[in-house]
């Protein structure tokens, strides 16, 4: 029961980090195509990013939690699957953030 409330919870705060990521990344679109607010592309796409990164963070720890809860080989080794996904999809993503070349 408790494990399985932090994994919920772990779960909606990596879902939340990237709803809050796209929402900021269109608000900021938009002031920059209708209100023409001094701002650029490259720093909207590394702040989503970032924002994806950390979200992805939380589900990993949210299935670390699950596996922990209910050992079984199958759930290891899918976990294994997940969390491999999941870091190498983080990694790539930090590593276009850490190329961006920003004014």
């Amino acid at each position: 029961m408790f494990l399985d409330a932090f994994s919920a919870l772990f779960n909606i705060v990596g879902s939340l980090l990237i709803i809050y990521g796209g929402l900021r990344a269109i608000s900021e679109i938009i002031l920059l195509e209708i209100l023409k607010k001094p701002y650029h592309y490259q720093q909207v796409r590394k702040e989503l990013t970032n924002k994806i990164v950390f979200g992805l963070e939380f589900f990993i720890a949210a299935d670390i939690l699950e596996t922990v809860r209910n050992p079984s080989q199958e759930e290891m080794l899918l976990l294994g699957t997940v969390v491999f996904i999941r870091t190498v999809l983080g990694y790539f993503l930090s590593k276009e953030v850490s190329e961006y070349k920003l004014d």
